[in-house]
């Protein structure tokens, strides 16, 4: 959708606007930066939009945040504060071409004044090519561009243009702030007063959500109070806030993994109903889960690998939700399992000594010697068998004769590793003393 709304006004914004079929949500939306609810770190007295707006200058802006804090709000009240000519673009429906013509449109419009400001709503939706012809606009200071995403900007916007905003983290609003909101509410609310706080719950930091469930109230009868058990026949919760294919997918699978390694069995079980109730891969959570079986518990208990595969074959077996209780079993084994790194460690320094002395074979005497030309060269000579050799261990050198003897595998004191330190001190002992 592209909208040309000239200078701010919200009698301008939609020329429906009289309409009263115009969402809650669009009605109530505050006239000035004193009236916005929330994000108080860019709007209070020393926040950098203020102090923006004080410095009288227009800078391009990023607004990064989840739906319904409040970026497209804070856009036009940007604008406004600077009086400029602004116009709003989606860029769910529309492509580049169209945008290169509104901004042309809006410069050649006889009521332009000074500036002119573009809002790209969902602007991570642009390919990068589509965002790059963006940055001719910006440098020349044609435009002064505004920026709406949902999404981490430094995995979906190009580095270029990136480069060229100022980024702006918006936050969820805070319980108190939906409870400002729903005080400058003056519809119908039939709601005792734990359903008001379940409702306020149920938006999530999303103030649309909670406006748009005000509406849905508006239907219900007023002559009696809907208590928190009836209020779900009359509004619906608010899905899960979760995108496979964001930063969220990343964000939650490592707070679930690092929850496991720091030993915490609710928090791990927190991130892992997150995950599934915001519809994830339960196939992809499993692949996690061996994967920290092996590099954070590893031969400290060598049974959290098989049970992370049994919990992986049984989800594969069961499904959901009952194949659910088989990785929540294995989460909590994990999380109180005895953690240990060693192998993970020991396996990243042996790649490393291994990319720096490709220049080196094995040792002869541990190489087969199928012809007479290689046992002529001494290959395989002087081997000696170990299960022939006394406690099956020869204690003989398998690393390339030239290199110094290196150390990878630490074990640690705990869980199982202590008895794997036990039989490397043993064996090492014995390598010594030959």
């Amino acid at each position: 959708m592209v909208l040309r709304v000239g200078k701010i006004d919200n009698s301008a914004i939609i020329p429906s606007m009289r309409d009263s079929n115009i969402p809650l949500a669009e009605k109530l939306r505050p006239q000035t930066i004193e009236e916005m609810v929330g994000q108080g770190h860019l709007v209070s007295e020393q926040g950098w939009i203020t102090r923006t707006i004080a410095g009288k200058r227009p800078l391009s802006i990023l607004l990064w945040g989840p739906p319904g804090c409040g970026k497209t709000t804070l856009a036009r009240l940007y604008a406004k504060a600077f009086d400029a000519e602004f116009v709003i673009f989606s860029a769910v429906l529309h492509g580049i071409a169209e945008l290169k013509k509104t901004i042309i449109d809006a410069k050649n419009h006889p009521l332009f004044v000074r500036h002119l400001i573009v809002f790209v709503d969902e602007i991570h939706r642009f390919n990068k090519a589509q965002q790059d012809a963006l940055l001719p606009y910006v440098e020349n200071g044609t435009i002064t561009l505004i920026g709406a995403t949902t999404e981490n900007p430094s995995f979906s916007l190009n580095n270029a243009l990136l480069s060229r905003m100022r980024t702006l983290v918006l936050n969820p609003l805070t319980e108190e702030d939906l409870r400002i909101l729903m005080s400058r509410y003056k519809g119908p609310l039939p709601l005792t007063d734990k359903a008001k706080e379940l409702l306020i719950g149920m938006a999530q930091g999303d103030a649309r959500h909670l406006l748009n469930m005000f509406e849905n109230l508006a239907q219900a009868p007023q002559d009696q109070l809907i208590d928190e058990t009836q209020l779900s026949e009359w509004v619906q919760q608010r899905p899960a806030l979760y995108d496979k294919a964001d930063e969220g997918h990343y964000n939650l699978i490592s707070a679930l993994h690092k929850s496991i390694r720091g030993s915490d069995p609710d928090a791990a079980l927190y991130w892992l109903a997150r995950m599934i109730e915001g519809g994830e891969s339960p196939q992809f959570i499993a692949r996690r889960l061996i994967r920290a079986a092996s590099e954070d518990v590893g031969l400290a208990d060598p049974d959290a690998l098989k049970l992370t595969l049994d919990a992986y074959r049984a989800y594969e077996q069961l499904g959901s939700p009952e194949g659910e209780l088989a990785l929540a079993q294995a989460v909590l084994y994990l999380a109180l399992a005895p953690k240990s790194n060693a192998a993970y460690t020991a396996l990243g320094k042996a790649k490393e000594l291994a990319k720096a002395t490709t220049q080196h074979g094995p040792p002869k005497i541990i190489l087969n010697a199928p012809t007479q030309l290689m046992k002529t060269l001494g290959y395989g000579k002087g081997y000696r068998y170990d299960h022939d050799e006394k406690e099956a261990f020869s204690g003989q050198n398998y690393f390339p004769d030239d290199m110094e003897r290196p150390t990878f595998y630490e074990p640690v004191e705990r869980g199982f590793e202590r008895e794997m330190k036990k039989r490397m001190d043993y064996f090492n002992k014995i390598r010594q003393s030959k």
